[in-house]
């Protein structure tokens, strides 16, 4: 695995921003049955979770998100001189959504700025790119990591319609003398077929109307433009490769798991991430969730995560070890401090 450690890197805010729209559970009774969405809630600890509109996309969230963030720290935009937009729900196919970002948050053209397309683990690898973007001669950069996952999920899946929130977050990192931070990272493409959708791309261009919603082994009707998810693989993974994980950040990094003050991970299913709590013997105390209100965020889970749960991070100088895994399939841990951390916040998207 990649291994990385930085001793020059500043966290100094993150802001997560949701919708105001919610969709509760007992709204789904209906077209999946209540035994069956009950169950569900159960399993993954999702009772609601917010929903962009048909006008609302990822960049919109992130955009209030860094305004937030920019305002809250009165940071000079003109400082800020790299800016990636981690998200697989981007505006166009082109340009990239870190573009018209640069221009509608009034940031300097003397800005690197660039699109990274990733899900799960893309919080973990966006930290590990900025502070590996801080070696040479950049000395901010705006993380924005979001997605929109609610419009590419049939409403006919029950394997993943009642699954996923909307939510885009902004981090500013900066150069500055600190305490090192650790990262392992990894990928593994064999899975890439039990979490994918298969046409709107350019290796099947076909979308929306072209495509009839047809009914699938695990009977559930989405079109191939719209997600699937081999729900049993994906749990197989997280649990063979997260594990391993923990063990091998806390290994590189020289900590012990009495020394973490919490451990943040992708918010995919409660009852998954209780599992590898045991598994990997950390306290129920130590493990945040958040899934009953926000759902699987994808991208944006761990930063919404911190800002919901661990609003003292923004006080206290805290060890938190972060896991991102997901779609790829790719993983990613990170062990930061946030002692140089000043905002940590969430906010509701100002209706347009």
């Amino acid at each position: 695995m990649p291994n990385s450690e930085f001793s020059n890197v500043l966290v100094k805010g993150i802001v997560s921003c949701v919708p105001q729209t919610r969709i509760d559970n007992a709204a789904l009774y209906e077209t999946f049955g209540e035994s069956e969405i009950k169950k569900m809630s159960k399993l993954t600890g999702i009772e609601s979770r917010p929903v962009v509109d048909d006008q609302t996309c990822t960049s919109d969230l992130c955009f209030q998100a860094a305004e937030e963030l920019i305002t809250e720290l009165d940071v000079d935009r003109s400082e800020i001189d790299g800016l990636v937009f981690i998200s697989q729900t981007p505006d166009y196919i082109l340009p990239p959504t870190s573009c018209v970002l640069q221009q509608r948050l009034g940031l300097s053209k003397d800005l690197a700025a660039f699109d990274v397309n990733l899900g799960c683990s893309g919080y973990t690898y966006g930290l590990w790119l900025a502070s590996s973007l801080l070696q040479g001669n950049l000395s901010k950069v705006l993380l924005l990591v979001g997605d929109t996952c609610s419009k590419f999920t049939s409403d006919q899946d029950r394997s993943t319609f009642p699954l996923f929130g909307d939510a885009g977050t902004a981090t500013l990192i900066e150069r500055g003398n600190s305490n090192p931070s650790y990262y392992v990272l990894g990928s593994n493409g064999e899975g890439s077929k039990d979490l994918i959708i298969k046409a709107g791309g350019f290796r099947d261009p076909r979308r929306g109307n072209a495509l009839p919603r047809v009914k699938g082994e695990d009977g559930n009707s989405r079109r191939d433009d719209e997600l699937y998810m081999n729900g049993s693989e994906v749990f197989t993974f997280t649990i063979e490769t997260v594990h391993p994980l923990v063990e091998s950040l806390l290994s590189f990094s020289g900590s012990s798991k009495d020394e973490v003050d919490s451990f943040v991970f992708h918010q995919a299913n409660a009852f998954m991430l209780k599992h590898l709590g045991n598994k990997a013997k950390i306290s129920p105390d130590k493990l945040p969730l958040t899934m009953n209100n926000f759902g699987n965020t994808s991208s944006a889970s761990i930063p919404l995560t911190i800002c919901q749960k661990l609003p003292q991070a923004a006080k206290e100088s805290l060890k938190l070890a972060l896991f991102g895994f997901g779609v790829g399939l790719s993983w990613g841990a990170a062990l930061i401090d946030s002692e140089s951390i000043e905002l940590v916040k969430t906010v509701e998207l100002v209706n347009r």
